[in-house]
């Protein structure tokens, strides 16, 4: 090799080496997106079929590089392409360890046989279910995520899921989980939810709809007999 070949192939090295820190000044160093972030993307419904005990959990891992994006069946396909496109990795299939994707359905409790035994109130992770030991409870429909919490503690099977229009709103949810937790944490019985006056209309309306579908139910049993 010529002293003219070694000379430009010892300015190409350290032109290479010096490209370096031009472009981490250019560009900054690559950053994974914080939990924030990646849980503002997240649905919030809370329903633990990622594997962890809520979305924030989920989200925190994420952004260790300790889950995958795939593992959200409420979010489904679109919550895996933004996820994917914000931590820089390739979209993939949800994740079949989860289950199959979950479209949006909201908690209906069949009044006639609730035995008010108050244990979807503990289950329920956004405080949407009314109720009092031994009285019928009922579900704010505006304010159920789908989860799905809510059905296995039931003793008498008499909560249904049903296809809702649309998920609540996330930041909504996320707000109702994270009331629900602070109260928790200072030892409040999770039978019972602090109601503010906008829950007090909200359960009038929904028991008298209750009230009125059962009467239009009578009625059509009654004519066809």
């Amino acid at each position: 090799m010529s002293p003219d070949s070694v000379q430009a192939g010892n300015l190409l090295s350290a032109r290479t080496v010096d490209a370096a820190p031009v472009f981490s000044r250019l560009f900054g160093p690559k950053t994974m997106p914080t939990p924030d972030e990646i849980d503002a993307l997240l649905p919030q419904t809370q329903c633990r079929r990622c594997g962890y005990p809520a979305c924030r959990p989920y989200a925190e891992a994420l952004a260790r590089g300790e889950s995958t994006p795939n593992r959200c069946p409420p979010g489904g396909e679109v919550l895996i392409g933004r996820l994917a496109s914000l931590l820089g990795v390739p979209a993939t299939p949800l994740d079949p360890e989860v289950g199959p994707p979950q479209a949006p359905q909201v908690a209906r409790i069949v009044e006639a046989d609730c035995i008010g035994c108050t244990l979807c109130l503990q289950a329920c992770p956004v405080d949407a279910i009314l109720g009092a030991p031994k009285r019928m409870h009922t579900v704010i429909e505006d304010e159920c995520t789908g989860c799905g919490l809510c059905l296995p503690p039931c003793p008498v099977d008499c909560i249904v899921l049903l296809p809702a229009p649309a998920f609540p709103e996330a930041s909504a949810s996320r707000m109702r989980f994270l009331r629900r937790q602070a109260r928790l944490e200072l030892g409040e019985d999770p039978r019972k939810r602090i109601r503010r006056p906008r829950d007090e209309d909200q359960l009038k309306r929904t028991l008298v709809a209750a009230a009125l579908a059962r009467a239009r139910s009578g009625k059509t049993h009654g004519s066809s007999t």
